[in-house]
């Protein structure tokens, strides 16, 4: 005659941390939003470096044929394509800057600097563009731990409490608080490490998208002086 075998609840489950209170759901639902957020903001991130890379593919696409730099810029840059392009913004704001160098702010700035400074604000508000958010991924790598640390430091409190109150460390007492504290250390560590890898690996692109950026604006910056100069 076959055993009969009985399905035991594991105590170790996600169950569990819903069964221990207020406090512990709370932190559960924060360490959820902290991840998902973590996520989001990573791959939203990822869409936005790939669209700025192919915008400047497209201006080093069209630079080797010579005919970028070569030609009229306004004519050029109005051919980006991109509702929000960033590259055909930056030259813009350099044209504009050039086209309003007059009057009595041609005796305090020179034409490079006065243009140099519209060029600057352009690449900056780039770049502050790609930092946006960011700050939540290193937050969260940074206390994500502690938060689960916190709930591990509850479990183990409340099962201290049963086995006090049990007067014997019995298991059917602690099972759900032990359990409890070992799935918080998990939760927090599965919120935090994914968020510090993607903010070093965001950095990373934003660093070298930057720096294909300002030597945009360089040459923005180039075109226009000698230009303007030309004209005078």
């Amino acid at each position: 005659m076959a055993a009969e075998t009985t399905a035991v609840e594991n105590p170790y489950g996600l169950s569990t941390i819903w069964e221990q209170g207020p406090v512990s759901q709370t932190i559960f639902v924060i360490l959820a939003i902290m991840s998902m957020l973590t996520w989001f903001i990573t791959i939203t991130k990822w869409f936005e470096q790939r669209r700025l890379k192919k915008q400047y593919a497209e201006i080093q696409k069209e630079a080797q044929k010579g005919s970028f730099w070569s030609g009229n810029l306004r004519d050029n840059v109005s051919k980006l394509k991109g509702k929000d392009n960033a590259y055909r913004m930056i030259a813009e704001e350099g044209l504009r800057a050039a086209e309003h160098h007059e009057g009595h702010l041609a005796d305090q700035l020179a034409l490079h600097e006065w243009i140099t400074l519209s060029l600057q604000r352009a690449v900056d508000s780039v770049g502050n563009r790609l930092t946006s958010a960011l700050w939540f991924l290193a937050t969260t790598g940074s206390i994500a731990p502690f938060v689960g640390l916190l709930g591990t430091v509850l479990g183990i409190y409340k099962a201290l409490i049963s086995i006090s109150a049990a007067g014997q460390a019995s298991l059917e007492k602690t099972a759900g608080p032990i359990g409890e504290a070992l799935l918080m250390t998990a939760i927090g560590l599965f919120a935090a490490l994914p968020a510090v890898f993607f903010y070093n690996v965001l950095i990373r692109v934003n660093k070298d998208i930057m720096e294909k950026t300002r030597f945009f604006a360089s040459g923005v910056h180039s075109y226009l002086v000698s230009t303007t100069r030309g004209k005078k």
